[in-house]
């Protein structure tokens, strides 16, 4: 394990992959058995609004059949596997950590989509591609953790082909957080860049993509995080029996935190399509 993927253990919704395990146990599913994807996609989409946001993915990039995508941050593997299952294309995904990794390969294999889905661990930053070319790039709150943004932009540039997209979930600076507020970003969501809505457009620019698409989801997300936080308070005893205490109190703990952060006014959430020119 590398310094980056240690240190991104400081944000608490990456604690406790074998969940993972306990909810298909309360399924009734065994541990080698085949799945469905459409059975996994309550639990292993770590971004907001789930199989809809990948639905805006696959309209805003054309993806279809054929399409050859990389998802940057690909977590538990439940956007790549949704994205293959519907549209047929073939699909990359990438995770920095080992044991998201391994539990989303896994997943995948039993979901019969092992020929669709090439699931691979490292730090996008210094992966070796040997020439690989994309249709799209995606990304669902990833992003914002990779530091250098104009390595990364000039890295997922050389990685499309002329007039691929990018799609990206991100966060963003809607007002000013001072420097306690900074450490808190640092270490709860292992924040290592995260800019203005206006810097964010024009560091797209800057490495030769055109924006196609800016939506301020900032307003949705504080709806949404509210929302989701409620409602497994709502589901206290399924989750205490279903996972025990460690497990509830750390993700109660991280959903109240981006409650928080939200409605705050501070932390902010864009929805990006950018063509490379």
């Amino acid at each position: 394990m590398n310094d980056l993927s240690a240190d991104i253990k400081s944000m608490k919704l990456y604690h406790h992959v074998d969940r993972v395990v306990n909810e298909l146990r309360e399924l009734g599913k065994d541990e080698t058995g085949p799945l469905l994807v459409d059975e996994l996609t309550a639990f292993d989409q770590l971004h907001y609004h789930g199989t809809e946001a990948v639905d805006e993915a696959i309209r805003a990039t054309n993806i279809d059949e054929g399409s050859s995508v990389l998802e940057i941050g690909s977590g538990l593997g439940g956007p790549a596997r949704y994205l293959a299952s519907v549209t047929g294309a073939e699909v990359t995904a990438l995770e920095l950590q080992e044991d998201h990794h391994l539990m989303a390969s896994t997943l995948t294999e039993r979901c019969g989509l092992d020929d669709r889905v090439k699931h691979l661990c490292g730090d996008f930053l210094t992966h070796h591609w040997d020439g690989a070319q994309f249709q799209a790039i995606v990304s669902w709150l990833a992003l914002y953790h990779i530091p250098q943004r104009d390595v990364l932009l000039e890295r997922c540039r050389s990685l499309l082909e002329d007039g691929g997209f990018v799609y990206a979930e991100d966060l963003c600076e809607r007002r000013p957080f001072d420097d306690l507020e900074r450490e808190e970003l640092a270490t709860d969501l292992f924040v290592n860049y995260l800019p203005s809505r206006d810097q964010y457009r024009q560091d797209l620019i800057d490495a030769g993509f055109k924006p196609i698409l800016f939506e301020d989801m900032s307003d949705d997300w504080a709806v949404f995080t509210r929302d989701r936080l409620n409602s497994y308070l709502e589901h206290r005893d399924r989750h205490l029996r279903v996972h025990g205490e460690e497990v509830f109190e750390t993700m109660c703990a991280f959903y109240d935190t981006m409650v928080r952060l939200f409605s705050g006014g501070k932390l902010g959430g864009l929805r990006v399509v950018a063509r490379r020119i």
